[in-house]
């Protein structure tokens, strides 16, 4: 039995501020008896302003939020999720990774991973996102190994691409990850019923940590994401649902419920060709 810790946050445009609330609840994560904490996307930094995020972003090899990460993990001796990290590259335009780290308890990167598909979407004539003009995609879809369970490394938006989600099963992952920055309103007519569906098809557990709340304004117009951290079982079953608060909320994995789930349903090894439209 593995405990696992989902960290809901409302993270700001200032990276320290953000950094010294994930270690208090890294330190909440330890108290609790978990050993695998999960923190949301863009864990370091949320801002509706992309000079003042290329003036705090850094370098990975220079990121203190990750070195922190690394830090805590080695101290508490868990393996930390950070959901994703906006992360400074040497692009030519300038861009940004949001890139999600999985760091063990020796403080080493066991794995990481760049978010694939770019949440670029009008939700409706006052919330439009273009996450590609900051953000560059990544191309390779990771599979990162524990020493309680294969972990699929997803973000966000991906959670509606089904077919990265069965690739990463078929790989052996148990686990999928989808740290999250969810629109409030996308957030109450999707959120669930993606999260279950990706467990459901794949018989892995989900674990996804979500920032929460009002980040910023803009323009008039409020950054709002939905919170709602969820953990899913392989069948389906929603096991914790953090609500709209900041916090920690602890859930109980047995890896023996992928291995039944996958006996009772075995899709994942169902697949056969056709010829498409």
């Amino acid at each position: 039995m593995t405990r696992a810790a989902l960290i809901q946050m409302t993270s700001t445009d200032d990276p320290a501020e953000n950094r010294e609330v994930l270690r208090g609840y890294l330190h909440q994560v330890k108290a609790g008896g978990a050993g695998f904490a999960l923190s949301p996307e863009v864990t370091n930094c949320i801002s509706g302003s992309r000079s003042h995020q290329r003036a705090v972003l850094r370098e990975q090899d220079r990121d203190e939020t990750l070195a922190m990460v690394q830090e805590e993990a080695q101290a508490l001796e868990i393996w930390v999720l950070i959901g994703s990290l906006g992360i400074l590259t040497g692009d030519e335009d300038g861009r940004f990774a949001n890139r999600s780290f999985l760091v063990s308890p020796q403080g080493k990167i066991a794995g990481q991973y760049d978010k694939i598909h770019m949440f670029d979407v009008n939700v409706s004539e006052t919330e439009t996102y273009r996450e590609s003009a900051h953000y560059r995609p990544g191309d390779k879809a990771v599979l990162a190994e524990t020493d309680f369970a294969k972990i699929g490394m997803t973000i966000c938006y991906d959670v509606r691409f089904a077919a990265l989600h069965r690739t990463l099963a078929q790989a052996g992952a148990q686990i999928l990850t989808v740290p999250a920055a969810f629109s409030a309103v996308t957030g109450a007519a999707h959120w669930e019923t993606l999260l279950r569906a990706r467990a459901i098809e794949t018989g892995c557990y989900v674990l996804a940590p979500a920032q929460t709340g009002v980040h910023y304004v803009k323009d008039g117009v409020e950054r709002r994401t939905y919170g709602h951290s969820l953990a899913v079982a392989p069948w389906g079953e929603v096991l914790a649902d953090a609500g709209e608060d900041c916090g920690v909320t602890f859930v109980d994995l047995d890896m023996e419920q992928v291995a039944k789930s996958r006996q009772r349903v075995p899709s994942l090894s169902h697949d056969r060709d056709y010829e498409t439209p």
